[in-house]
């Protein structure tokens, strides 16, 4: 049997790191958005475990709601190409968005998806963002209000981060070894 953690070069975030900046982002938002009609937007596949536990450790009314987009292809790296795969389903006029993703890097398809929900007319958007990955970012103006970790230049795994489609179950964040991606 293969066993997925022996391609797991090191542990950047544990599990119990994890845990408890969730439960700290959870309460600062519940603060930031008292009084707001607070509209959570997972972005899938590689936010839902972060979207699961965050939305969670909310303290208030909230709705959520889920879009897919494509900006790697099966690539490492983003082809800077942003398709929309599964689009809201909630009218999100009058909402206060706050875009909840996986890792921000080169901010392209973040400024992508942000640029095309402003124009739904919603009160406000913001973006949390579990991993923030600045060293890679092409889009200078894009920048999380909320972020989890600020990570290395790394190809990270683990709590819904995948490559290939895996390692998404692995419940830490992990820097994955090159010889895995670069075969």
């Amino acid at each position: 049997m293969n066993d997925m953690r022996n391609d797991i070069l090191e542990v950047l975030v544990s599990e119990e790191e994890l845990k408890e900046k969730v439960a700290q982002l959870g309460r600062q938002i519940t603060e930031d958005y008292q009084g707001k009609k607070l509209l959570l937007v997972s972005i899938l596949k590689g936010s839902v475990v972060f979207m699961a536990d965050l939305m969670r450790a909310i303290d208030m009314y909230c709705q959520i709601d889920f879009m897919n987009v494509s900006s790697y292809g099966k690539g490492v790296k983003t082809s800077g190409t942003v398709k929309i795969i599964k689009d809201l389903d909630i009218d999100i006029r009058g909402f206060d968005l706050l875009i909840v993703e996986d890792i921000l890097d080169s901010g392209m398809t973040l400024s992508y998806i942000k640029k095309i929900l402003m124009e739904r007319e919603p009160n406000s958007i913001r973006i949390c963002t579990l991993l923030d990955k600045p060293e890679r970012r092409q889009v200078p103006d894009i920048k999380a209000d909320y972020v989890g970790f600020e990570i290395p230049d790394e190809f990270v795994v683990g709590y819904g981060l995948d490559c290939g489609e895996i390692y998404r179950n692995l419940p830490y964040i992990g820097a994955l070894d090159p010889k895995v991606y670069s075969k």
